[in-house]
């Protein structure tokens, strides 16, 4: 493990940071947290919520010394720092932000696709929490992704997750051109067999026009049934 020195505050000068969200107790299950948005991501899914933080060299007015002054100031309020996206696993800076969140006292969270596994893997015992983003069934994930190989990946995430017993929700965003009954089905056949306790099923809006598209899925109270009785955590989030 890196020693303290080497995560002193002014160590973070690489860290891409496409903005802040000061408050929030929808991002870490149970804790009041902020959220670290990190610039970047190799995806290209069809209904991106945050598309502006895709390109990783887009410049923003957003530094980790600023970050971590109003982090400073917030301790005893908050309980949780989240780091989201983009895809934090792309910035390599990553696991020295989290050691520096952990040393001023707070529980470290995570929000990730699940496509560089072998980065989340690095970051074992810097995390307490993590929400991992299950695009599709794993043999479909290209159609949401735009990338050949993702849900290997994301496969090799969730196994590492489950195998380390670190605490994580899965969240399967709706697309409903993609992803009907029968493939939220199948992911939660691949989470529950891996004993998670926790499934999200998520509405997306349409990236142009805003629109909730909600779509079969919110409607089949079967499903919505089904999946309350495999998963104790489980819950629906409207757009």
């Amino acid at each position: 493990m890196k020693t303290l020195a080497a995560t002193r505050p002014d160590a973070l000068t690489g860290l891409r940071i496409g903005g802040f969200q000061s408050f929030t107790t929808l991002d870490f299950p149970g804790r009041m947290a902020a959220v670290v948005f990190l610039q970047g991501c190799p995806l290209r899914c069809v209904y991106c919520h945050n598309p502006e933080l895709i390109q990783p060299r887009r410049s923003t007015a957003f530094r980790w010394t600023g970050i971590r002054e109003r982090l400073e100031r917030r301790r005893g309020l908050l309980e949780a720092i989240v780091f989201s996206g983009g895809e934090p696993l792309a910035q390599a800076q990553l696991s020295d932000a989290l050691r520096q969140v952990r040393e001023m006292g707070f529980a470290t969270g995570l929000h990730t696709s699940g496509v560089l596994p072998d980065r989340l893997a690095r970051l074992d015992g810097l995390l307490d929490w993590v929400g991992l983003d299950i695009k599709a069934p794993f043999n479909r994930y290209g159609a949401v992704t735009g990338l050949d190989g993702s849900g290997v990946r994301a496969k090799a995430s969730l196994d590492h997750l489950a195998e380390r017993g670190t605490p994580h929700e899965i969240r399967v965003t709706v697309w409903p051109d993609l992803i009907g009954p029968a493939e939220i089905i199948e992911i939660a056949d691949q989470a529950s067999s891996r004993s998670c306790q926790d499934f999200v099923l998520q509405e997306c809006r349409h990236p142009y026009t805003g629109k909730a598209l909600g779509g079969q899925v919110f409607s089949d109270a079967v499903l919505l049934e089904e999946l309350k009785a495999r998963f104790p955590g489980f819950k629906v989030r409207r757009a």
